[in-house]
C-alpha cells in the first residue's frame, strides 16, 4: 500500500553524512516534502545540535515525522527524546519501524 505524502524532517550526525543524502533523494523521489537539516559534509559534529531542532519540528506540528541518523541511532535517539512531544526509537528493521509506531507512537 503507497504512503501517502508526508512532510519529513532528517538530521544526521558526521558519521551518517553520506547515507542522509541518499535518503533524502529517495524520499524526495517518493514524493515527500523532506526538510534536510544537515550536516551537510563529514566534518565533526555533535549530535544534539542536530537531532533537537528535528524533534522540535515534529513535536511543533511543522513536519508529519523526522528520521534521525547516526553511528548507531542511540545518541539521536536520547536527544530527540529530550523534547517535549516527541517520541524517538531506534530502529533497525520494518517490524521494528512498525511496533514502535503501533505501541509507541
Amino acid at each position: 500500500m503507497p504512503v501517502p505524502p508526508m512532510r519529513i524532517a532528517i538530521a544526521a550526525d558526521h558519521a551518517a553524512v553520506s547515507e542522509k543524502a541518499a535518503l533524502v533523494e529517495e524520499l524526495r523521489a517518493a514524493g515527500h516534502d523532506v526538510t534536510d537539516l544537515g550536516p551537510f559534509d563529514d566534518t565533526s559534529v555533535d549530535y544534539p545540535d542536530y537531532a533537537a531542532p528535528a524533534a522540535r519540528a515534529v513535536a511543533a506540528g511543522e513536519v508529519d515525522r523526522a528520521v534521525l541518523l547516526c553511528g548507531t541511532g542511540i545518541g539521536q535517539c536520547i536527544s530527540a527524546n529530550k523534547v517535549h512531544g516527541a517520541r524517538a526509537a531506534v530502529l533497525w528493521n520494518e517490524s521494528s519501524a512498525e511496533m514502535s509506531r503501533r505501541h509507541n507512537n
